[in-house]
């Protein structure tokens, strides 16, 4: 059986969510996973900045946040030709199916429902390594 191919966990990761204990949570359980170069930032104004100042190679953004949302990221980003390809997960409590749907169309590579466990955060990590 041929190994699985793994995300890249030499790549820094930027975590953007406007609660600091999820912030804490999913950094984490990065750090577990194996990334060692994980950032974060607490809505997704600061996040634009940060990403032009350090290339990042996976971005985990939660949805609903002020002034601007997780999805008004996506879109800001598949549009800059450094990061239009960077892995981008959603991670949400908005679970609808209209809502995983809307954010497919916007171009997310991954969705993850809040709350999750670092097991669920792998999986959908490792997903992205699949061809």
């Amino acid at each position: 059986m041929a190994a699985r191919p793994q995300f890249d966990r030499t790549a820094a990761v930027l975590v953007v969510d406007d609660h600091r204990t999820m912030q804490a949570i999913i950094c984490s359980h990065l750090r577990r996973i194996g990334f060692a170069v994980v950032d974060a930032a607490g809505d997704a104004v600061t996040a634009l900045t940060m990403l032009r100042q350090r290339r990042y190679g996976l971005v985990l953004s939660d949805w609903n946040m002020e002034p601007m949302d997780g999805i008004a990221l996506l879109r800001s980003l598949r549009v800059d030709p450094v990061y239009a390809r960077v892995p981008f997960i959603l991670v949400t409590a908005e679970s609808r199916p209209d809502q995983v749907l809307a954010a497919q169309r916007h171009g997310v590579d991954g969705y993850l429902v809040k709350p999750f466990d670092r097991a669920g955060l792998q999986r959908r990590i490792d997903a992205l390594a699949q061809p």
